[in-house]
């Protein structure tokens, strides 16, 4: 199989060895000489490590570099049957670059965009054959997470929607099929993950720390939810969420925090500029916190865990509610596309559905904003008694 990849930064390079190791002929566009170098240097160190650890041998590694050929022409991407865009997130460049590559692929190869937020029927209006048109989402990096999210567009054939799943499930990755709404489902589902820890330190409840400790301790989480914004970047995460906002017509579940809008305007970004909610040393270590740990506090950990918690389930019951995917794909996305501990629906189960109810009914009572409002399947689920699982 041909497959094209149109970007070759950290996300189109990663899924070019993806498709490489699974045994396709892969062309790696950029118009950027630099940049397909740079790639092509990556790759290589990214091999030899797997060979130090044992992972893969010389034989294998030159097979995998063999797939790929790095071209500036997007012409060259002429005999591919699949070929996924990983470019800049923006829906105007993304149209430009789709309907100049349409007049070069044959009428049967598949046209799939990576893009984490944008509308796939925008991007698929772009060209004369929609039905063509879908989303492939990979998360970051691509080789080792394990999720992929299919979007099919209301323009894309059944054909071109069951051809996708299939490529990616033979390139042994987790598919999830998800409606084509603002964030999909991991970067809808997981909104609260921030947004309301950002909304517990902005009340003044408990420091970055506490916050961080309360979820790893009491939830599993490999990252609290600041380690986990510095790690992204407060520019990228606040940008995200400032997108979903506006896409849902500025529901308030979703609306962005101050807090973060202003570190990432001080340029506080994280790891990656060397400071954030927490301070980083060289090799992007923790070296301080921007704030004192309070002393350690049982009941106050498990209020902020319980809040955090009962918001992430209510948002993905609200998700299979409005039948943005299916309950095994909703976990399977938080789980694999994001190393959630377990699937917040059998999570829910777990807890209850009237812990889930009755959690969110007090924090609507306390604090009277529709961003606390239960999800209508829970409240049903619950009068029937009824479980995710």
């Amino acid at each position: 199989m041909n497959v094209g990849i149109i970007g070759s930064g950290t996300m189109g390079s990663g899924i070019a060895q993806v498709a490489a190791t699974s045994g396709c002929k892969v062309k790696l566009y950029d118009t950027n000489n630099t940049a397909l170098y740079k790639a092509q240097t990556t790759l290589d160190k990214i091999l030899n490590r797997l060979i130090e650890k044992g992972r893969i041998d010389e034989t294998e590694k030159n097979r995998i570099q063999g797939n790929i050929e790095y071209v500036d022409s997007l012409k060259s991407l002429s005999d591919t049957n699949l070929t996924i865009e990983a470019i800049v997130e923006n829906l105007e460049i993304k149209k430009k670059v789709f309907l100049e590559l349409e007049g070069y692929v044959s009428d049967d190869c598949i046209i799939a965009s990576n893009t984490s937020s944008l509308s796939i029927a925008s991007i698929a209006a772009s060209l004369k054959k929609p039905e063509r048109c879908i989303g492939i989402h990979f998360f970051n990096p691509a080789p080792l997470m394990q999720l992929v999210e299919v979007i099919p567009a209301i323009q894309t054939s059944k054909a071109t929607l069951d051809k996708s799943v299939q490529i990616i499930k033979d390139w042994k990755k987790t598919v999830a099929v998800a409606k084509d709404t603002p964030g999909f489902i991991v970067n809808r589902v997981a909104r609260p993950f921030y947004g309301e820890a950002l909304r517990i330190y902005e009340e003044g409840i408990a420091d970055f720390a506490t916050i961080d400790r309360s979820l790893k301790e009491l939830g599993g989480f490999r990252m609290g939810p600041f380690e986990l914004m510095d790690f992204i970047g407060n520019d990228i995460n606040y940008t995200v969420t400032e997108t979903v906002f506006s896409a849902f017509y500025f529901d308030p579940r979703y609306k962005p925090a101050f807090t973060q809008k202003r570190f990432a305007e001080a340029g506080y970004l994280g790891r990656k500029s060397g400071r954030g909610y927490y301070d980083y040393d060289d090799n992007g270590k923790i070296v301080t916190s921007s704030a004192v740990e309070r002393s350690h506090n049982e009941e106050l950990s498990q209020k902020i865990f319980n809040r955090v918690l009962v918001m992430l389930i209510n948002e993905a019951a609200d998700a299979l509610f409005l039948n943005i995917a299916s309950a095994e794909d909703i976990d399977n996305a938080m789980t694999k596309g994001v190393n959630y501990p377990k699937g917040l629906l059998a999570w829910a189960d777990e807890k209850g559905i009237d812990w889930c109810v009755t959690k969110m009914d007090e924090l609507y009572n306390e604090y009277h904003e529709d961003r606390y409002r239960c999800s209508p399947l829970l409240r049903k689920m619950n009068k029937e008694n009824k479980t995710f699982f």
